[in-house]
């Protein structure tokens, strides 16, 4: 296929894309090479990935759209294994069930469908629900530290960058109540030991007026007897 036609239906693709967005997905080609797109999906609320920011690409060839592209996925999530070409129906892994009529947003929103599903498949993995959870956190600053996330997606960074501020200004608040608690309940400890010291002294002493009592006692009462004598 002509540089023309690939180019045009990518173009076109791109301009669908923007017009009628994919919900949770962003989607930005290369600016030097309109072959090679990157995305990003943002984990839905009510799914393990919620939070997350999942960066990717699609690498298409200049038989699109009568071929597939391979897909990738960077971002450690738990269903998919990193820097691994996916093998999906909508990958070129299966050309044979590839669509022409079919577009980039087309593909993505498979992506996200494949990516909420726990079928194995050639390039996914296993993983349970906490430790997606725990990668959908993490995957905010595995995202800053490429270049390419950060060139293409401005508005993300930007937002990523918010949430993580917010992350750190609740981590040190619970430290600082943990630290806080910590110090009471050592107080607390402190002054109940003091209490029980203070209780024992109390007793020994009371202990020793009542001995020293009944000696006074039981010397009257000899010294009476004598008297009486």
């Amino acid at each position: 296929m002509s540089q023309k036609s690939y180019t045009a239906r990518l173009k076109q693709d791109y301009m669908r894309l923007k017009s009628d967005p994919v919900p949770f997905i962003n989607a930005e080609f290369l600016p030097s090479n309109i072959l090679e797109w990157h995305y990003v999906i943002q984990g839905p609320v009510d799914s393990p990935y919620s939070g997350g920011y999942y960066h990717g690409s699609l690498i298409f060839s200049k038989e699109y759209p009568f071929k597939p592209p391979s897909i990738y996925i960077f971002t450690p999530n738990g269903r998919f294994k990193p820097n691994k070409r996916l093998c999906l129906s909508i990958s070129d892994y299966h050309p044979d069930t590839w669509n022409p009529a079919w577009s980039v947003s087309t593909i993505l929103t498979g992506l996200l469908s494949i990516m909420l599903e726990n079928t194995p498949l050639l390039g996914s993995c296993e993983s349970t629900t906490y430790e997606k959870k725990k990668l959908a956190i993490n995957s905010l600053e595995f995202n800053l530290k490429n270049e390419t996330f950060n060139e293409l997606f401005p508005d993300l960074v930007t937002e990523i960058k918010a949430k993580l501020e917010k992350i750190n200004e609740i981590k040190k608040q619970n430290e600082k109540e943990a630290t806080e608690k910590t110090a009471n309940e050592v107080n607390q400890l402190d002054s109940s030991s003091n209490n029980g010291t203070f209780n024992f002294c109390f007793n020994v002493i009371i202990l020793v007026i009542f001995g020293v009592f009944v000696c006074v006692v039981r010397k009257v009462l000899y010294e009476s007897g004598d008297q009486e004598e």
